[in-house]
């Protein structure tokens, strides 16, 4: 059995390192294609062809970590089917290879895929991403932003509350536009603090400069509400929120670790913030290097089928239609889900699940009943 499993190991290794070896240069070129947009701008500070290589480089430990299982399940089917096609299944059956054999060994290389898997969307990915960040930094001007309308953090201190946005984190590591909204004990806005860039201290202080202060006075009659505007040079509001906290706000969810998820998760459900897009994309980290366990059971009937000489290729071509549907039923779950306010943990599983089921399907009539 030692040579049998050498035999698959070796070969559905090379096979999804092929696989995944393509993938990853379509994807270098479609993403160097975009950046080339970039070159020459005023904005780009010495932003040439050199950084813009080392840019889309730096994108690759995320494309793998997505592809990674749809690489397997297309390395494994073909794998499997060229042993069909070859008789060299039919040998390794007759040799004492059974379907729950094949599948323990199938599984095992599985397990090794999720590891894998989990290690580079843990921890490769992440510090791949903060390099790209010190990238844009150096030579786009922008460390980091969270769409047209930037990051919004909650902060609680005792009757009071605040809002406070952030549209981006330049490259020297200030924030840009900062605006704290400060609401009273009944939940009225009573205050705006804006300003033109901000600094984190150590200690938990924001120290705002070019500040404009706006106090709501509408408590009393109501001929007496009126707004009474402050401008300063400069400001200091103490604050729990962190460089980390904010930084983390601005990040894609996809591209923290699980643990930087959990803590944030933790952080939100303290302040009294809707944590559903948080909590789906991590367990969704927490279930997706498991869907490499999925793809090699769903590419194990393909062992027991019977091929012409051409018609591999369609069943691997097959293998890439599954492979996709997977990866974009995983995508529209999670969309789907914080729409409709799905429990978190069944949404992330909904994808994983469903094709467990139908690989196991697969697996009970193709070898067990034929």
């Amino acid at each position: 059995m030692k040579t049998i499993r050498r035999l698959i190991y070796s070969e559905v290794l090379k096979s999804v390192g092929f696989v995944t070896l393509g993938f990853l240069c379509l994807f270098f070129f479609f993403d160097f294609v975009d950046e080339l947009q970039s070159l020459g701008k005023d904005d780009a500070l010495g932003y040439g062809v050199p950084q813009a290589l080392l840019l889309v480089a730096l994108l690759i430990p995320n494309h793998l970590y997505e592809l990674l299982p749809i690489a397997v399940l297309i390395g494994t089917i073909f794998v499997m089917a060229r042993l069909a096609q070859s008789s060299e299944y039919t040998i390794l059956r007759t040799s004492g290879l059974g379907p729950w054999r094949a599948l323990r060994t199938l599984l095992v290389l599985g397990i090794g895929f999720v590891f894998l898997t989990f290690a580079i969307g843990d921890y490769l990915t992440p510090a791949a991403d903060r390099v790209s960040q010190l990238v844009q930094t150096r030579y786009k001007g922008i460390y980091s932003s969270s769409g047209s309308t930037g990051a919004w953090l909650k902060e609680k201190e005792g009757d009071k509350s605040y809002a406070v946005n952030v549209a981006s984190i330049s490259r020297d590591g200030s924030l840009a536009n900062p605006r704290i909204f400060e609401f009273d004990d009944r939940g009225f806005l009573s205050g705006l603090t804006s300003a033109q860039s901000a600094r984190i201290t150590k200690d938990g202080e924001w120290h705002l400069s070019q500040v404009e202060r706006q106090s709501y006075k509408t408590r009393g009659p109501a001929d007496g509400a009126r707004i009474e505007i402050v401008s300063m040079p400069s400001f200091t509001w103490p604050s729990s929120l962190t460089t980390e906290m904010v930084s983390v706000a601005l990040l894609k969810p996809d591209r923290m670790s699980t643990a930087a998820l959990f803590e944030y998760v933790r952080h939100l459900d303290a302040n009294g913030q809707t944590a559903q897009r948080y909590e789906i994309e991590f367990w969704r980290k927490v279930f997706y290097p498991l869907s490499c366990l999925v793809m090699v059971v769903l590419a194990l009937p393909f062992a027991y089928l019977h091929f012409r000489q051409s018609g591999i290729t369609t069943y691997v071509f097959g293998g890439v239609m599954i492979g996709i549907s997977f990866f974009l039923l995983n995508n529209v779950f999670g969309y789907i889900g914080n729409l409709g306010n799905w429990p978190p943990m069944l949404t992330s599983a909904a994808p994983g699940l469903i094709y467990s089921l139908m690989s196991l399907a697969a697996f009970g009539w193709l070898v067990i009943r034929r």
